[in-house]
């Protein structure tokens, strides 16, 4: 039995645990895996050309998360006109594509974690946002939650907005503006951890500080919080989804009944619980199926 798994790209350690969790589980069930990323991160074009590639290779089943919302859609009618059943994780597909979909609640997950920060800043202060990127659903989402808690807040200010294109560089560069600009920074809900660990250079490069929470829970978030340079996380556990993904495809075509759809809760992580979580991606639980929709 052989799967197909596609990762948005290499950069992001969350995709690096996505990988692992198809890993995991396929060894477990005694399946094979092949991981097809595309070299330029989040490239439509370049995640097409690898799905054509995979249909060559006849793979079993897809397990899959979609670059962007529209722009590989040729490629998956490809997918679904071959046979192939597709099991979705991360980022929803449009209905009926994938026989099941893993993922979590991004309103929800940027709802607690904003107001894990309002609580620690007492409703008040002074706020930037750092985005994804601007055609991730993932993070309009992400922001969209964050002005929902902020508007009920009305101490909290945003006083600057910039994206970090989910990724640790191009975060600390954007970063590096804001600070530039604004004396005073309280605050910083980023859309992603890896953005946040870039926040965070950021700000000690410029012997400054500010709350910063992110979301993904990647270790060196946990180690951050850990070491008290970052306040908080959101458990959005891309390796768990992609385990069950594949658990999923495994089961179906063994002629098992799946799930359609599976969410996983919200964990919110900070100084207080952060030690259960501080442990490379191999040496961290994961759930199985019967165990999650027990």
């Amino acid at each position: 039995m052989r799967l197909a798994v596609f990762t948005k790209n290499r950069s992001n350690p969350a995709y690096a645990a996505a990988r692992l969790g198809a890993e995991r589980v396929a060894a477990r069930l005694g399946a094979e895996v092949r991981h097809y990323v595309p070299e330029t991160p989040d490239d439509p074009v370049q995640q097409g050309a690898l799905v054509l590639q995979a249909l060559q290779e006849h793979p079993d089943a897809f397990v899959f998360t979609p670059v962007h919302p529209t722009r590989v859609n040729t490629a998956i009618a490809a997918v679904r006109a071959a046979g192939v059943p597709i099991f979705g994780f991360v980022n929803r597909m449009d209905p009926g594509i994938a026989v099941s979909y893993v993922g979590s609640s991004d309103a929800h997950l940027a709802r607690d974690i904003a107001a894990r920060l309002a609580a620690h800043l007492g409703g008040r202060g002074r706020i930037v946002v750092v985005e994804g990127p601007a055609e991730s659903v993932t993070s309009r989402e992400r922001s969209a939650a964050f002005d929902d808690v902020l508007a009920r807040h009305p101490g909290l200010e945003v006083v600057a907005r910039c994206s970090g294109e989910y990724l640790r560089e191009p975060a600390r560069l954007a970063f590096d503006r804001v600070l530039a600009a604004q004396p005073r920074i309280d605050g910083v809900l980023a859309a992603n951890d890896i953005m946040a660990i870039g926040v965070l250079d950021a700000l000690a490069a410029a012997g400054r500080d500010a709350a910063v929470v992110g979301v993904n829970a990647i270790p060196e978030a946990i180690a951050a919080i850990l070491a008290g340079r970052m306040l908080a996380t959101a458990d959005f556990n891309a390796m768990q989804m992609a385990a069950l993904a594949t658990e999923c495809a495994i089961r179906h075509l063994r002629g098992e009944r799946v799930p359609a759809d599976i969410e996983l809760p919200v964990a919110i992580v900070d100084r207080h619980n952060a030690e259960a979580w501080d442990r490379p991606y191999e040496q961290r639980p994961l759930a199985t199926l019967d165990e999650v929709v027990a």
